[in-house]
């Protein structure tokens, strides 16, 4: 088979795993801006792309609601013949990921088979063994609870477990909004605006922020 053809092949596969993960409701939404009539990850892009160039070993996913984040850079670094997603879920919305088998029966029908789920809030999983011995962390994406205080304890804790040239995304970063995910009786305000314009002030790090869908703002060390 010639180079064009193999190539042709792959893009096709990656067309044809698009519209399967976007074929998915719960996988569509969540503020990543997809677009399932176009075939379009939306900010998926930037995750899938980053991973793709950067080739992290490890990357680290805090909170998802069905798994869209974990599965677009599982693939990717199934893409890159390796690497490990660590993600990090409590399932306090429901119990989605309470389930071990199903937990991984649910990558596996994406065919993503390196995401190790730890159900755990972030504040459990530093007491582990796994984050203990957790180093080279070459991109962090955190999701979990929406507020600046708690973005910031997510961010600041896998700080020391860094790669040198490691990314950090943080999603739902743009404006404030009242969410009642977790129950009418626990609706809160996302505030991670906030902690994004403390990180704008600090010259240690370079930020960049995308307004696409809920909001992504890259944070990285400044040379």
């Amino acid at each position: 088979m010639s180079k064009s053809a193999r190539l042709t092949v792959r893009v096709c596969a990656m067309q044809d795993w698009i519209q399967k993960l976007l074929s998915d409701v719960d996988l569509a939404g969540m503020g990543h801006n997809q677009a399932p009539e176009e075939n379009n990850l939306g900010l998926g892009w930037i995750y899938y792309g980053l991973v793709r160039a950067l080739r992290p070993k490890i990357a680290v996913v805090i909170g998802s609601y069905r798994g869209f984040v974990p599965l677009v850079l599982g693939k990717a670094m199934h893409d890159n013949g390796g690497g490990k997603v660590i993600f990090i879920d409590p399932s306090l919305v429901d119990d989605f990921w309470t389930y071990p088998q199903r937990v991984t029966e649910h990558f596996a029908s994406y065919g993503v088979t390196n995401v190790d789920h730890h159900l755990a809030t972030t504040e459990q999983f530093v007491q582990t063994a796994t984050y203990q011995t957790m180093d080279q962390v070459g991109l962090l994406y955190v999701d979990g609870y929406h507020t600046a205080e708690h973005a910031k304890f997510d961010h600041e804790a896998f700080l020391p477990k860094m790669a040198p040239t490691g990314v950090t995304l943080f999603h739902d970063s743009v404006r404030e909004r009242l969410t009642r995910i977790y129950g009418d009786d626990a609706a809160y305000r996302h505030t991670v605006y906030r902690y994004m314009a403390e990180l704008r002030n600090d010259s240690r790090y370079e930020v960049i922020t995308f307004p696409e869908g809920d909001g992504l703002t890259l944070i990285k060390v400044a040379p």
